[in-house]
């Protein structure tokens, strides 16, 4: 029988064909940014892609400290942690997040977007954000992407 084989193509690393962006985040919306970073990082915008492996791209985030909140989420939004002893519940809001480590918020938000699994924790390693329009990956070449035309 002479026909057409069609097959599911999985990617792994060896086909994962990984580049380096670059995302201004100057004057961007947080959420709006994380989602479309994390689809990114995920590799969910390629046509290869396999929810079990790494196949998404590099991200650098430059300009952490220009990214906007919409509505009151800048005074109100709160990040909680938990030190781990009796009374360790400490609270910091967006704003004062913003002031000491800008860096953090955008981690943050990308890093809940992405699976709550070992790949999760791999993927966002992909992750490089910095404060300002310099970053230290100069010799990977890294593209600048322009996110208002992703979707």
């Amino acid at each position: 029988m002479d026909t057409l084989s069609y097959r599911t193509v999985s990617g792994n690393k060896a086909t994962a064909n990984k580049k380096w962006l670059v995302v201004d985040a100057e004057g961007q919306t947080v959420g709006r940014l994380a989602s479309k970073v994390a689809k990114i990082i995920r590799g969910k915008h390629k046509t290869n892609f396999t929810p079990h492996a790494d196949c998404g791209d590099n991200v650098i985030v430059i300009n952490a400290e220009k990214i906007a909140f919409s509505g009151t989420k800048l005074v109100n939004k709160e990040y909680v942690r938990y030190t781990g002893y009796p009374g360790g519940q400490r609270i910091t809001t967006a704003q004062e997040m913003l002031k000491k480590h800008p860096e953090r918020l955008i981690e943050k938000a990308v890093k809940g977007m992405l699976p709550k699994n070992t790949l999760g924790r791999r993927l966002f390693t992909n992750l490089k954000v910095y404060v300002g329009p310099e970053h230290k990956q100069e010799a990977q070449k890294p593209e600048v992407f322009n996110l208002e035309s992703f979707n």
